[in-house]
């Protein structure tokens, strides 16, 4: 019952980001992080207005040193500030998991594509055990780590840098049976979730 309850919460939490998102745009036709015109809240840090969230989704600047630049933490004070998440400031909120909820467009900078394509926004969630990475995943998408709108990726440490383009190299004592759940919980972790051509990313946590 926990288990399902927690598949349950981690889902809620894509959907719910993605019903904010497009809120805010309904209501300022800006994307939140982005938003150049978010001085109409006193105190808030405008972005710069050109499409791209910059900045990692795990961006870990501290809360007062916030600029500018750091659009991928302004997207959450900008939703904050406009009453679609609930809290005060820019600071990530977690998942049920106690890994980082946040956001980012391609490799952060813009640059360059990640998870084998994605080049717009997405969304990253961490810490994502194996089974319920592959609920959600059976629930939103392919299955299959390397297509459609859900690919995932093995995470070696909590809150990893960013998301990559290739799934890590396994090494050291990896049994058949170990190396097997170990692809299973890497198939499940990117979902479409209503982002037209944009993503979820979920960086899955293995353990055994």
């Amino acid at each position: 019952m926990i288990v399902q309850a927690k598949i349950k919460n981690a889902m809620a939490d894509f959907s719910g980001i993605s019903a904010a998102y497009h809120g805010y745009q309904d209501r300022y036709r800006k994307i939140p992080g982005d938003d150049d015109g978010a001085a109409r809240w006193t105190g808030a840090i405008a972005g710069n207005g050109n499409g791209i969230v910059l900045g990692t989704y795990n961006d870990a600047t501290a809360q007062a040193s916030v600029v500018a630049a750091n659009e991928s933490r302004l997207w959450w004070d900008h939703l904050r500030r406009a009453g679609f998440v609930a809290g005060n400031g820019n600071a990530q909120p977690t998942n049920a998991f106690a890994g980082q909820l946040g956001v980012q467009t391609g490799n952060g900078a813009a640059t360059a594509s990640v998870m084998n394509g994605f080049s717009s926004l997405i969304i990253c969630s961490a810490n994502i055990p194996d089974k319920v990475a592959i609920a959600i995943d059976t629930s939103m998408d392919d299955g299959v780590s390397t297509t459609g709108g859900v690919r995932a990726e093995l995470a070696s440490t909590p809150n990893p840098a960013q998301c990559r383009n290739t799934e890590p190299t396994l090494s050291g004592s990896v049994t058949a049976s170990r190396t097997t759940t170990v692809r299973a919980e890497v198939r499940t972790v990117l979902a479409e979730g209503n982002w037209g051509r944009s993503a979820i990313a979920i960086t899955p946590r293995w353990s055994g």
